[in-house]
Order: structure tokens, then sequence, then C-alpha cells
């Protein structure tokens, strides 16, 4: 079916056409040429008239042109090129002429587009509900992957349906789950694997330690004192002889035990006064009784680490945690080192991005994310950065995302921001982000040959999350006070009062 014809002057990676019908963008289409067949993707369109152009300012005139001139409209589109279909979508080193006739895409030559050797099935196509997208699950594991969108727009589903897809190739999934949305979830290809949000202090380092009780590194005396509470505690807790649970606390009492032996000194009273800080931040974030909390990731499991009753401290300080050692042991893994190794892969999906890898402050977690960004494909390490807010998530983790699932984004500098962070993502289809509704995509990346616009499916499995239903929690509460008073009106008249 011809839906239009090139015009202007076509270059080898876009054209212009005219047509007096309407397409619909984000659509694919032909063009023969030159013993080729060229797949584009109209990315824009424009509907005008000639006779009622912006220079016309008078109303009479424009209604009467409107009556006369219904058949006079032309629509205008570009079309981004993507490749010779019968050389393997490489784009053709020749364009094509003025005139030549523009085609919708046959059906066979999407369902081959889609075709791909390890299948994640996202959706299907939006202006074509029966054909299937399938993007391909080696790029995403190995090159990382983005999904962002505006709050509602669909993330949530979109991460869930992933998850599903990367379960039915028995991937061991890893989510930082700062909302507790996926906890007690459900999963047609899997089941989760809660992990509790501790850390047996004897696999952090000193330097972790130290962090965290904001010694800074300039502070040398206080460091050699912490050093040497470090050191003890360690070696108390791995002996056994420590009385208690918080390692910050051994670790107090060392110090406050070398003082009053040695004399007051006013440098260990500061460092005991920040250790005392940092223990009511981190009270709960110790346990001296569990092993490495990598050794509770089980293949082919959802593994959550449930941060929804730990604050953003405690959530920076495990997110680091996790991803310095992941590093270290999946490199020992590879070098076939086999101590203290990570024998499998992992992906991990960092739930709110902009808090952990924050664009315009520093934080450990943020390093150890850019890190994994950009050393973990080397090791087995994929990388799913979700996001609401683009604009404040980390420029450098962010352009480190071979793969993006974009939903709907309205904020201008949202936009500007992932665009900076993708070459592949043009103006054109910025522009198409407000529009998206409610669960359709731009998908585009390593993971599928062509950029595509998806209508992400449906997640069949149970999770938490979404919006509360105000209204009715009120209401609840309303009722459940009205039967109070009445159940102790009640029980007043059971003995005996009379109101």
């Amino acid at each position: 079916m011809i839906v239009g014809y090139c015009v202007g002057e076509i270059s080898l990676s876009e054209l212009t056409f005219i047509s007096d019908k309407m397409p619909q963008v984000g659509e694919y289409v032909t063009v023969e040429y030159d013993d080729k067949k060229v797949l584009g993707m109209v990315e824009s369109l424009v509907r005008g008239n000639d006779a009622l152009n912006i220079d016309l300012h008078d109303v009479g005139a424009i209604q009467t042109i409107a009556r006369m001139g219904k058949k006079d409209y032309y629509i205008k589109g570009k079309v981004k090129l993507l490749g010779d279909v019968y050389d393997n979508l490489r784009l053709p080193r020749s364009p094509a002429l003025p005139g030549t006739p523009i085609n919708l895409a046959d059906k066979e030559i999407l369902k081959d587009v889609f075709d791909v050797k390890y299948p994640l099935r996202l959706g299907t196509l939006v202006n074509q509900s029966d054909v299937e997208v399938n993007v391909e699950a080696n790029p995403i594991l190995n090159r990382h992957l983005a999904i962002l969108a505006m709050t509602g727009a669909g993330k949530s589903n979109t991460v869930s349906v992933l998850i599903d897809q990367l379960l039915g190739y028995n991937v061991p999934v890893f989510v930082f789950d700062m909302h507790g949305e996926y906890r007690d979830a459900e999963f047609p290809n899997g089941e989760v694997n809660l992990i509790r949000p501790k850390i047996n202090p004897t696999y952090m380092t000193f330097y972790e330690v130290k962090k965290l009780v904001n010694i800074p590194n300039n502070a040398y005396i206080q460091e050699k004192h912490f050093r040497r509470g470090f050191r003890k505690a360690k070696s108390m807790v791995s002996d056994g002889t420590a009385h208690t649970n918080n390692f910050l606390q051994i670790i107090y009492d060392i110090l406050d035990k070398s003082s009053k032996e040695e004399g007051s000194d006013k440098q260990i009273v500061d460092v005991m006064n920040k250790i005392d800080d940092a223990m009511d931040k981190y009270d709960s974030l110790f346990d001296n009784n569990i092993g490495n909390i990598l050794t509770n990731i089980k293949v082919g499991h959802v593994n959550v680490l449930d941060l929804s009753q730990s604050d953003e401290s405690v959530g920076e300080v495990l997110v680091s945690h996790i991803m310095r050692n992941s590093l270290k042991m999946r490199k020992n893994a590879v070098h076939n080192n086999g101590k203290d190794s990570l024998n499998h892969p992992v992906f991990y999906i960092i739930e709110e991005a902009h808090i952990l890898a924050p664009n315009k402050r520093d934080s450990t977690s943020k390093h150890w994310i850019q890190r994994i960004a950009r050393e973990g494909r080397k090791f087995g390490l994929g990388l799913c950065l979700v996001s609401q807010s683009p604009k404040t998530v980390d420029h450098d983790a962010l352009s480190q995302m071979n793969n993006m699932i974009i939903l709907r984004l309205v904020e201008p500098e949202d936009q500007r921001h992932v665009q900076s962070a993708s070459e592949s993502l043009s103006k054109d289809l910025i522009n198409q982000l407000p529009s998206l509704n409610v669960g359709e995509a731009i998908v585009l990346g390593l993971m599928t040959k062509v950029p595509t616009l998806v209508k992400i499916d449906e997640f069949k499995g149970r999770r938490h999350g979404g919006d509360l239903n105000i209204i009715e929690e009120l209401s609840n509460f309303n009722k459940a006070q009205i039967d109070e008073i009445e159940k102790q009106e009640r029980e007043s008249l059971d003995l005996g009062y009379d109101y």
C-alpha cells in the first residue's frame, strides 16, 4: 500500500514525503529503489493546506477556503531510514530518488525484524497489535538497560514484564526494592527470594566503615584511632568474643576502654562521638551472625533486597557494598581464582536510580554503580536503572545504558537529559514522548534491530505498587472509628451505664 512519495533532498539516513493519506507515527514503511528495499519508520507528521498559510489573517476567507478546499490538504512526514532488508539492515550507500513511492512495510518483514535468538517479549507494536515485539536478551544482560518514565506511565509494569521474561532463562535477577513493590510479588516464571537489608561487618572494608562514621581522609590521627578499633573489633567478631551484635558499639567500647586506660585524648573522644552518631543512623544495618549477602542470591529467582523500611543512607551503603563485592567476586570467578568468588552472572535492577546514582551529588553508591556500568559486562554483571526523574540520574551512568525503554516523558529537561545520554534517540522520537499513552514506550538500543514504538504487555503476575485509593482508605478509617464508638457504647450499656 503506497502511503506517499519522496520529496526534496533525500539523505542516506532520512527522507521527507508527501501524502494524501494519513499514516501513523511509529509505523514502518519501505522504499524500493536500485535493487534495495529500505525499511524506515515514520517519525513525524504534519497536515497543511497551501491556501491556508500562516500569513492569511482574514477569518472570513479562512472559513470560505476551509469549506471549499477540504480535498486540498496535504500530509507531510519524515521517515528515519533503518536499513536495507535485503542486506541485514545495513544503511544503503546511495539515496532514493525524489518521487519514489513509499509503502507500508509487510507484516512478514516486521516479524523477521523481531525474530531474535533469545527473545524477551515486551509487547506488540503500538500501530499493529498482531506484530509481536521481541528484544534480544544478551545485549540487555551485557550492555545494560534504562527504564525511564514519568510517574504513572507504566514503569513498574514494564519492570515486572521484563523480570518475568528473564526468569524464563533462569537469570538471577537482583532488585534493590525501594518501596517494597516486589517483596511478596508473584511471577509466572519464577519465585521471589527475599533478602534482608543486613551486612555482616566482617565483609566490609575499613574504608567502607570509615565513611559511615564520617572520618575525613585528612583526619590522620582520628583515622589511626579508628583503624585500631576496627581491626580489634573484626578480630573479636571473628573469634566470637564480642558481646553485642552492633559492630559500631564494639568499636566504641574498644576506644572507650583505650581512652580510660591511656588518659583522655580529644581525638579519641571525637571519633567516639562520630561512632555514636553513626549508631543512631545505622542501628539496623549490621548483623554479625549472617554470611556474605551475595551468597543468598538464588539463580532463577527474583532476589529482592527490601529497602522500604530503610532510609536513603542505609540504601546507599547496601548498594555500594553489594556492587563492590559483586565486581570483586565476579573477577575472581572469571579469572579462576577460586577464593571468594561469585560463580554465576547477576542482573541488577536499581529502582529509584535518581536517589542511588544522583546527577549532582557524590555518593559511594553512585561510584560503584558507575563502575558496574563501565566494567560489569566483562564479568557478567548486568545493570538496569529505573527512574521517574531522568534529569536527576547521573549522566555518566545513564550514558552507559546501551538499551532504553522510555515511556511517557513530558518535562523538557528530562527529555534533553535522556537524549544527551543516548546516541540513537532522535529529536523527532523525543517529540513523541509526551503523546505516548500509559504502557506505550519507545524501545531502542542494541537489544533491538530497529527503534520501536511498543505497547507493553500487561504483567500477568501479582505485585504491590501503584497509587493508593485515598478515598476508600479514609472511608474505612471513618467506619472503623464509628464501629469503635458503637462498641464502647454497647459495653457501657452492658455494665449498666445509661446515656
